[in-house]
């Protein structure tokens, strides 16, 4: 009986068209889970470079008021007048594009002897709006409307 056990098993060479099959429907069933996972991952990431980006020029901003103690006004400093005035680099917008140099901005509001700083941040596909650096998080990252 073993003899004839080892005889059959020499003849199966392979998978059977069912076997092949099944794996098949396993790595589609996989893959159908995976990739929007790795999606949602690329967009938060996206999301929390804007993040970084605006709490960056809120940074800079704060640099920029330190050096200029004296100033009692409000400001609102654009981001180009940070790389002009050297307080930041240029940034690179997450989703590919460029930020609107012109309409992102730090709002610098000063009261007593303590200033609020509020960023905007315009870029190609998203935008942050008018937040403080406490109010920054994935939900302040908004997609810009469509033309």
């Amino acid at each position: 009986m073993l003899v004839a056990m080892k005889r059959n098993m020499k003849n199966e060479k392979g998978l059977t068209l069912i076997e092949l099959l099944a794996v098949v429907v396993i790595l589609g069933i996989i893959a159908a889970i995976a990739i929007p996972s790795i999606g949602g991952l690329i967009d938060n990431s996206k999301k929390d470079a804007h993040i970084a980006n605006a709490t960056q020029m809120i940074n800079s901003a704060k640099t920029y008021v330190a050096g200029n103690a004296n100033s009692t006004l409000d400001a609102n400093l654009t981001l180009e007048d940070m790389i002009a005035g050297g307080y930041i680099d240029e940034m690179e917008d997450p989703d590919g594009g460029v930020y609107v140099p012109k309409n992102s901005e730090v709002v610098i509001a000063k009261s007593g002897n303590s200033y609020t700083y509020t960023v905007t941040l315009v870029g190609t596909e998203r935008s942050i709006k008018d937040k403080e650096i406490d109010e920054l998080d994935r939900a302040a990252v908004e997609e810009n409307a469509t033309p």
